[in-house]
């Protein structure tokens, strides 16, 4: 176990999610069933999941891809979907 890039991604992730939509759809859910702890093991059950498909397609593709050129097309990705949100097409 490397702590460093535990914490490192940790960080990341933690202030990428801060009051994204996943963080406003639990509250409301939260808000809106009164069940708290239902909404918080489902949407942590979902957050594990997703995790686990992100880390594993990026273990298979970096054998294949080199870092920079994933970074790069990742970054695209970013922006292309940052672009059809903007223009109401996402």
């Amino acid at each position: 176990m490397d702590w460093k890039v535990f914490w490192a991604t940790f960080g990341t992730l933690f202030l990428a999610e801060m009051g994204d939509k996943t963080q406003l759809a639990a509250l409301t859910m939260a808000a809106e069933t009164r069940l708290p702890l239902s909404v918080f093991l489902g949407g942590s059950a979902a957050l594990v999941l997703v995790t686990l498909l992100g880390v594993s397609l990026g273990g298979v593709i970096s054998h294949w891809l080199p870092e920079g050129l994933l970074q790069k097309v990742a970054g695209a990705s970013f922006i292309l979907i940052g672009g059809l949100m903007l223009w109401g097409k996402w």
